[in-house]
């Protein structure tokens, strides 16, 4: 297998200053100051929808291993230990800072990333992945969704949220002619859409895309659903939450895969 390079791990809001230079990928995403986490909405409909596909754990079976990559502060891990009674979460992120935050809330966290030297762990031996705001920051996604089948075992899955390139006001804001919502155009400052921090999102997916993208590397969906976006301006969120009933419109998608068995 071939792996290249991927920014690191992490996900969540950051900023810049707009008079200083922009830092590097890696100060970026090392920056202590800036938060790591994102919805409690979205991290609750996910770990259900894992928690579906594992069920519980039988007696005298172990339990499943599931690396939460990208873990940031570890609030999404600690979301889905509520659901996922007995089974072994990991956290899993590039940033020092990001884990020592993520400790006191998971009770195993490991340094890695999605770089040259992979990540820490056999082939085949996890049997879920949480990848969660996460991909839209890579450099290299092809190669990251690479290393993530190479340690989920056959048949393993693959639980993957994204924000929505298509979400409804998306849609609005571009036919207004306003660059889209979790979209951006420069490091050091907001240009042209809502909003006010720097995400650092590098690409943008729809559902339609990620059902093409996913398969070409080696993962069959299973399914495609739709989470609200905890900074819709509260009068909208009943909308927002309407929305999530056709993952096509939703703020955020919802992706459940599976490692192809071969």
């Amino acid at each position: 297998m071939t792996r290249q390079t991927a920014t690191p791990l992490g996900s969540g809001p950051r900023t810049t200053a707009d008079h200083e230079p922009p830092p590097t990928l890696r100060e970026f995403y090392e920056n202590p100051a800036v938060p790591v986490a994102s919805g409690d909405a979205r991290s609750r409909r996910q770990a259900l929808m894992l928690a579906r596909a594992l069920g519980p754990v039988r007696p005298g079976a172990p339990p499943a291993t599931v690396l939460d990559i990208g873990c940031g502060d570890g609030s999404a891990a600690a979301v889905a230990a509520t659901v996922l009674s007995g089974h072994r979460i990991v956290g899993v992120d590039w940033s020092q800072d990001a884990l020592r935050r993520a400790a006191t809330r998971v009770p195993y966290t490991v340094r890695g990333e999605l770089g040259e030297n992979g990540l820490p762990f056999a082939d085949g031996s996890a049997d879920a992945v949480l990848f969660s705001e996460v991909i839209e920051h890579l450099v290299d996604p092809d190669a990251a969704l690479d290393e993530l089948r190479r340690v989920l075992r056959p048949g393993g899955h693959l639980m993957l949220s994204t924000p929505n390139l298509a979400a409804w006001y998306n849609r609005g804001l571009l036919l207004a002619g306003v660059q889209p919502v979790f979209s951006e155009v420069s490091m050091r400052g907001i240009h042209g859409r809502p909003g006010t921090q720097v995400v650092g999102h590098l690409r943008l997916y729809t559902a339609r895309a990620l059902r093409g993208f996913l398969p070409a590397c080696g993962f069959e969906v299973v399914r495609i659903a739709g989470a609200p976006y905890h900074d819709v301006p509260r009068p909208l969120r009943p909308l927002d939450r309407a929305a999530c009933r056709l993952p096509s419109l939703a703020s955020v998608l919802l992706v459940h895969a599976r490692r192809r068995r071969e």
